[in-house]
C-alpha cells in the first residue's frame, strides 16, 4: 500500500519540494506485480494552484499571443519503450557548453536530477556524469530557511526515496537547460539535482536520471511556466506495442478534433488525476460502484509507472470480464517466473482480433477507448501470446494508470484549465504529422494566426503522403555489429538476437534481416539490414532517425549471453529506383520456371500415354489366340 507521511502545517510546507519525500518509481516494479505496493509522491498542492488567465492557456504550438515573443514550445522526441526498458526517455542538455543526458519523463516526480561527477555511489548509465567544473554557468543553490542543507550549511540538498528501496540524493544547483535542436524554446535557467548517491533500481537503470514533470515549484514545467517561457501545459505521446519512441511538447498545443477531456482537480490530489466512473469490456459495463475509482487519491495518471493498477474489487471484475471474452485462447505461464503474469496464447500477431476493446468512461460521460495494446504486453518467449498489463494495487484503493494505458495516445496535461485530454493517434509518427520542416522550426512565427494543427493519424509505417519536402527517403539501413562471442556459441541464439535487435530499435522483428555473419577469432561480425514495413516502400524519417540514434548512442542492452558488442559502422540507402521488371525479376523468373515445368510434365504424360496405347493388349499365357502365318524371310 502507499506510504505517506502526515502533512505538517508549517512554514516549511511552502518549500515542500526540498524536503525528503516519496515519489513513484519510474522503473518496472520488482517482485509480484499483483501485490507490489505503489508509492506516490508526498507533495502538497492547494486548490488555488495557479491563477494564470485562461487566455494564456491557449498559447498554441509555435503560435504566440500578439506582441508576446517570450513563450515558445519545447518540441522533444521520446525514446525507448515499455517492454524493453519500462519507461520512456527524452534528451536534456545541461550546462555551458551543454552536456547531454537521457532522462525518464515522469509526471509523478517533481525534481529533475542527473548523476554528478562527484557521485560516490552512482551506477553506469547511458551518458557520462555531469561535470560542474566543465560548465561556466553552474551555480549551487545557497543554503536558506526553505531547504535542507548540507553538513557545511552552505548548499541546499534534495533526497528522494522509493518504495522498492531505491533512493537518490544530491545537491541543488542553478544551470542553463537546453531542450534540443527540434525545440523552439531557447535555453533557460533552472534548478536541477546533481546526484551524489543513488541505490536500487536507480543505480541499475540504463537511463541517466529523471525529468520531473509533476506539480511543485522544482518541477521543470513549473519553473518554465513561472519564467513565462511556456504556457501552463505539456503533452506526452507514447509509442505503441511494436514501435516505441514518441513525442513530448512542453507548452500548449491546439487540441485536435476528437480529443476527449477529463476534469483534473489539483485540490483533490497533488498528482495528475482524472474522473473515472466506469469501465466497459466488450461494450458491457463492469458491475462496480462508481466511487471505487475515487477512493484515497482517486484515479492518478503517472507517466513514470509502467503498468496500470486497480483496486482489488475492480481488478477482479476486469480480469473476469476479459477472460470471458477470450474464446479459445489458451492460458500460459508468463515469460518471467518471478512474476505471476496472466498470459494467453494463440492470438497471432494482431491481438485486436482476439482480445476485446475496453472503454474507460470519464466523469463527463466521454469514453477513452483502449485497444489491446493499451492493456496487454507481448509475451517475450511465446509467439502470438500476450500478458495482462493491468494488476491489483495491493490493498491500496488508489487507481493508478501507467504508461501502458496511453500508448499511441496524445495526452495533454492542460494544467491551466484543470483538465487532461486524450487523443488516439500514432505517436511514433507525430512529428511527421505536424507538417513542420527543420527550417521552419528554427524560425518561429510571430503571429497568433500561425498555429499548427495535428493532421489525422497515419499508419505506423508511414506513406508518401506524410513525406516532408527537403528530407531524404530511406529505403534500407545497414549496420555491422561485432560481438565478443564466438560463432559456434552465437549460432543457437541468432533468432533470439534478431528479436532483441528489433526490440531495441523499436521496429517489428520481420524488418530485421541477417545479411552476413563471419567468425573473427573470439568474436563474430554480423551485418544487419533494416527494411521498411511490409506496407511501405521506405522507412519514415522519424523511424530512421530513431534507429540511427540508437545505433550511434550504443543504447542496446543485450543479455550477458551475448557478451559485449560494438556497432562498427552503419549506412543509409535510398529506396530502390529500379523499374517494375527489375524489382520483380525474380518473381517473373519463378513464374517462367513454373510454366516450363508444367509444360514439361504435360508433355511427358502425353508421350507416355501415346506409346503405352500402341503396345499389344495383355493376354494370359494359356489364352487362345488366332494363328498367324509366319512372314517370309
Amino acid at each position: 500500500m502507499h506510504v505517506f507521511a502526515p502533512l505538517v502545517l508549517s512554514l516549511l510546507l511552502i518549500f515542500r519540494e526540498l524536503a525528503v519525500c516519496l515519489e513513484p518509481s519510474p522503473r518496472p516494479f520488482d517482485g509480484d506485480r499483483t501485490s507490489t505496493p505503489i508509492v506516490l509522491p508526498l507533495a502538497y498542492s492547494s486548490a488555488n494552484y495557479t491563477s494564470r488567465s485562461a487566455e494564456e492557456s491557449y498559447l498554441r504550438m509555435r503560435g504566440l499571443r500578439d506582441g508576446d515573443h517570450s513563450a515558445h514550445n519545447a518540441r522533444m522526441p521520446l525514446f525507448d519503450d515499455l517492454l524493453t526498458n519500462g519507461y520512456y526517455t527524452t534528451r536534456l542538455y545541461i550546462g555551458t557548453p551543454p552536456q547531454k543526458f537521457a532522462l525518464i519523463v515522469d509526471s509523478g516526480s517533481t525534481v529533475t536530477y542527473v548523476p554528478c561527477s562527484t557521485c560516490v555511489q552512482c551506477g553506469n548509465h547511458q551518458d557520462p556524469r555531469f561535470r560542474p567544473e566543465h560548465s561556466s554557468t553552474y551555480e549551487p543553490v545557497k543554503c536558506n530557511i526553505g531547504c535542507n542543507c548540507d553538513k557545511k550549511k552552505t548548499q541546499c540538498t534534495y533526497e528522494r526515496k522509493y518504495a522498492e528501496m531505491s533512493s537518490s540524493s544530491g545537491l541543488l544547483a542553478h544551470e542553463v537547460i537546453s531542450f534540443g535542436k527540434e525545440s523552439n524554446l531557447m535555453p533557460q535557467h533552472a534548478i536541477f539535482g546533481c546526484e551524489n548517491s543513488e541505490s536500487g533500481d536507480l543505480f541499475n537503470q540504463h537511463a541517466d536520471g529523471i525529468m520531473g514533470l509533476g506539480r511543485g515549484h522544482l518541477s521543470m514545467v513549473d519553473q518554465l511556466v513561472e519564467k513565462g517561457a511556456i504556457s501552463d501545459s505539456f503533452s506526452l505521446c507514447y509509442g505503441g506495442m511494436d514501435i516505441g519512441g514518441g513525442a513530448m511538447v512542453l507548452g500548449g498545443i491546439l487540441p485536435p478534433p476528437g480529443m476527449v477531456f477529463s476534469h483534473s482537480d489539483p485540490g483533490r490530489s497533488p498528482y495528475y488525476n482524472i474522473e473515472l466512473k466506469e469501465i466497459h469490456v466488450a461494450g458491457k459495463a463492469l458491475h462496480l460502484n462508481p466511487r471505487i475509482f475515487d477512493r484515497k487519491h482517486g484515479t492518478v495518471l503517472d507517466s513514470g509507472t509502467t503498468y496500470a493498477y486497480l483496486p482489488q474489487e475492480a481488478f477482479s471484475a476486469f480480469k473476469d470480464a476479459l477472460i470471458s471474452n477470450l474464446g479459445s485462447l489458451k492460458k500460459v505461464d508468463g515469460p518471467d517466473p518471478n512474476y505471476k503474469d496472466i498470459c494467453f496464447a494463440g492470438a497471432g500477431r494482431d491481438p485486436s482480433k482476439s482480445f476485446p476493446e475496453v472503454d474507460m468512461v470519464l466523469g463527463n460521460g466521454k469514453k477513452l477507448k483502449l485497444v489491446p495494446e493499451n492493456y496487454l504486453f507481448r509475451h517475450s518467449k511465446i509467439d502470438g501470446a500476450y500478458c495482462l498489463g493491468v494488476f491489483q494495487n495491493g490493498k491500496d484503493p488508489t487507481t493508478l494508470l501507467g504508461g501502458i494505458i496511453v500508448r499511441n495516445t496524445l495526452v495533454t496535461y492542460d494544467r491551466q484549465n484543470r483538465r487532461i485530454g486524450f487523443w488516439k493517434t500514432n505517436c511514433s509518427e507525430l512529428w511527421d504529422r505536424l507538417h513542420i520542416t527543420k527550417e521552419n522550426s528554427k524560425n518561429p512565427p510571430s503571429s497568433t494566426n500561425s498555429t499548427i494543427e495535428l493532421a489525422p493519424a497515419l499508419s505506423p509505417s508511414g506513406s508518401k503522403d506524410n513525406f516532408l519536402p527537403g528530407q531524404i527517403q530511406v529505403g534500407i539501413i545497414t549496420f555491422d555489429m561485432f560481438l565478443n562471442l564466438t560463432y559456434p556459441a552465437l549460432l543457437p541464439h541468432l533468432k533470439e538476437l534478431e528479436v532483441l535487435v528489433a526490440h531495441h530499435l523499436n521496429i517489428t522483428y520481420y524488418q530485421v534481416h541477417l545479411v552476413e555473419i563471419t567468425g573473427q577469432g573470439n568474436g563474430t561480425l554480423i551485418k544487419w539490414a533494416i527494411s521498411p514495413a511490409a506496407t511501405s516502400d521506405f522507412i519514415s524519417n522519424t523511424t530512421a532517425m530513431g534507429i540511427i540514434a540508437r545505433l550511434t548512442e550504443h543504447r542496446f542492452r543485450l543479455p550477458e549471453t551475448f557478451g559485449s558488442y560494438e556497432v562498427v559502422q552503419w549506412n543509409v540507402e535510398p529506396p530502390s529506383r529500379r523499374s517494375w521488371w527489375q524489382r520483380h525479376l525474380w518473381a517473373v523468373g519463378l513464374a517462367i520456371s513454373a510454366l516450363v515445368m508444367l509444360g514439361f510434365t504435360t508433355l511427358s504424360v502425353w508421350y507416355l500415354r501415346r506409346h503405352t496405347s500402341s503396345l499389344p493388349a495383355y493376354m494370359p499365357v494359356d489364352a487362345a489366340a488366332p494363328e498367324q502365318e509366319m512372314q517370309p524371310l
